[in-house]
């Protein structure tokens, strides 16, 4: 796989305040919000704070106490330095909380839009090319069918749609994270971006996995001696997972009526890595809404999003879309939907040797003894009655069961034909 050097892809960090893209206003306001709300009193807890460079904090400070807004109030012995100590004036006071009352944001500098499209390029997963080794490795835990790999390798690498279909039970969802973790690498993720004067968050601890080398807790930031933009979070390439749960709304901004802020939709949070829609068709939204609501940005490479005031602006699309489903595509989609989604997989259950393959992992991995009389007595007699038709998830649900039954009638974990055959008796539904 080809991994840029981190300093390479890395935002700059700011000289100066012009360089952070944000007004004085703003600038000036977050920081009065920020010591009003968390009670701070030094440049250094203010700088870890808002995520700015100590020495531009300083500076921001001087223009705040330059309008009358933050008073010094000498020095204070602070983790052993002697530092000054800074309180807010009655006027800084009233302008804090006049600012709340317009936004309750307070904390990281967000990041202006302009400046995020262009960290986005920089780090853009369209550009990231996963080798036949390294997708062997990302996999190298399940049992797929032979040629699988070859299919999906292009298609990882194009960095386009990806649509996954076949019987249930068959291991969609384990290869769309493999997926995942075969792009390995990191990126930067801004806590907040900034358009026309409007917050939203984007950094989610759900979704963004802080990579090894940062702190454990973006917000208590100690980071001035990096080399780049405090105001963003080293993490692994995102993954967004959704289900049946996914309905078109969470595609769009949400807005807080009460902070007067936005939270980031969840596809912006994908920015820089993957976005699995699993079980598809099984949404309350119809799947061809849903897919035509991806046509423009999986085509164009941007999102329009709106604010509450219905102006609509553009944000970067640089995510692989993976869809899973267990429906026929031909039943969801027309043909046109179909076009757009540049590859289409189909995930095929195992035959018996994989099946055999995937039971002796599982029985290792749980410590079930392998009864080749009970392995037999399977395969002869039971999968006869369903014509042969093996899935993935079927070797690790008989393990299961068969554990169960012996914890229940105290016995050491053992295979027996009469056992098998009770942990058959759960795996399909008896219609009769």
């Amino acid at each position: 796989m080809n991994m840029q050097n981190i300093d390479v892809k890395a935002p700059p960090q700011p000289t100066s305040l012009t360089d952070t893209g944000l007004t004085m206003v703003m600038l000036r306001d977050i920081l009065l919000k920020t010591v009003f709300r968390r009670h701070l009193s030094t440049a250094t807890a203010i700088s870890e704070a808002i995520c700015l460079p100590i020495n531009l904090t300083n500076e921001l400070i001087e223009v705040v106490r330059g309008q009358k807004l933050l008073e010094a109030m000498g020095n204070r012995d602070s983790e052993g330095a002697n530092e000054m100590s800074y309180e807010l004036s009655d006027t800084g006071k009233a302008r804090a909380l006049d600012a709340l009352a317009q936004s309750e944001y307070y904390g990281a500098l967000p990041v202006p839009l302009k400046d995020y499209r262009a960290q986005t390029e920089r780090q853009a997963v369209k550009d990231i090319s996963i080798s036949k080794t390294r997708l062997h490795d990302a996999m190298s835990h399940l049992v797929l069918p032979d040629g699988l790999l070859d299919e999906l390798g292009p298609a990882i690498n194009s960095g386009k749609s990806i649509l996954m279909y076949g019987p249930p039970g068959n291991g969609k969802s384990s290869i769309s994270n493999g997926i995942r973790d075969a792009l390995g690498d990191n990126i930067y993720v801004p806590l907040a971006i900034e358009y026309m004067g409007q917050v939203i968050t984007l950094y989610d601890p759900i979704v963004h996995e802080i990579a090894s080398t940062e702190a454990d807790n973006p917000q208590s930031l100690r980071r001035s001696a990096k080399r780049y933009d405090n105001r963003y979070v080293l993490c692994r390439r995102p993954t967004v997972i959704t289900g049946g749960e996914l309905t078109l709304d969470m595609l769009d901004l949400k807005y807080n009526a009460v902070s007067r802020t936005y939270q980031a939709s969840l596809q912006l949070k994908s920015t820089g890595g993957v976005f699995i829609v699993d079980d598809l068709g099984r949404q309350a939204e119809p799947p061809q809404a849903l897919i035509n609501r991806w046509i423009v940005p999986m085509e164009s490479g941007f999102d329009i999003l709106a604010l509450q005031s219905g102006e609509k602006f553009i944000v970067p699309f640089d995510t692989l879309v993976i869809f899973s489903t267990n429906f026929l595509p031909s039943e969801m989609f027309d043909g046109a939907a179909l076009r757009r989604i540049a590859y289409k997989v189909k995930i095929d259950g195992p035959g018996q040797d994989d099946f055999l393959q995937i039971l002796a992992r599982v029985c290792k991995a749980r410590r079930l003894p392998i009864d080749e009389a009970s392995v037999v007595h399977l395969l002869r007699n039971r999968y006869p009655e369903v014509d042969n038709v093996y899935a993935n998830f079927h070797a690790p649900f008989l393990v299961d069961q068969i554990l169960s039954i012996c914890a229940y009638e105290e016995i050491p974990p053992r295979m027996t034909p009469e056992i098998m055959d009770r942990a058959w008796a759960n795996l399909f539904v008896d219609e009769s």
